[in-house]
Formats: structure tokens, sequence, C-alpha cells
């Protein structure tokens, strides 16, 4: 009998980078997360796409978005107001298969009800989040 582990590994290096992005007149920083694994797991791959609630929700001021594939694709997460007005882009590249995690600051932000959505090829998810000041 043939026996066999499948995995994915991302790396060992830990990729942290923040943008200053300005969104209806306020400057908003987002702090982009990507934490790989840095050991081979059996199934460790996602077996379907999905984005997870938030947390902590509701938030003040900030909050980590997380969301997992199990496919290669353009990735997009975008932040929106009740008006459906782009708040903010939190991501909009390639990325590989895998689990993945980005941080959103909504200090410059009123209090109230934003949806973040999840665009990944054909794959559409909208979630609700609540800024409490």
């Amino acid at each position: 009998e043939n026996s066999y582990v499948t995995g994915f590994f991302r790396g060992s290096a830990l990729f942290d980078t923040t943008q200053l992005v300005s969104a209806g007149g306020k400057d908003i920083f987002i702090t982009k997360i990507n934490t790989p694994v840095t050991s081979l797991e059996e199934n460790s791959l996602p077996t379907e796409i999905q984005l997870h609630q938030n947390f902590p929700n509701p938030f003040n001021p900030i909050t980590k978005i997380s969301w997992q594939s199990p496919v290669g694709s353009w990735q997009t997460i975008k932040i929106y107001d009740v008006l459906g007005n782009v708040i903010a882009t939190l991501v909009d590249e390639y990325r590989q298969a895998g689990e993945y995690q980005v941080e959103f600051n909504g200090a410059a932000l009123p209090s109230g009800i934003y949806f973040y959505q999840i665009k990944a090829g054909d794959f559409r998810e909208t979630k609700k989040m609540v800024l409490l000041k």
C-alpha cells in the first residue's frame, strides 16, 4: 500500500507591509499580514474558498479579516460603507492556495456598519462588520 503526505509550504519569512491610503478625504492605515506556514502538514490545503467573520466584531478601531482558498487565484478584498462606496481595498493581487489574514484599521472612520467582500475567481462573499467608538 502506498502512502504519502500532501502539504503546502509558503516559506519561512513573515511579510508585513503597512500602507496609508486616502478614502473619502480620510487617511486609513492598512496592514497586510501574511504569516506563512513553516512546516508541512498532512492535508494542510483548504478544501474550499471561505471568508471568515472579522475578529473582533464589533471592533474599535482594528479588526482582522481572514480567508482561505484551495487554489491560487486573483483575490480582492474591499471594505464598503452602507451606501456601497468603496472605503478601502485591502487585497488586490494573485495569491497562492492557502490561508491569509489582513488587518483593517478604521480609526479615521465614523462608528457604523461596514461590509467587506472577497472576490476570488467566480467566488464572491460579503460579510458585515460593526465599528464602535
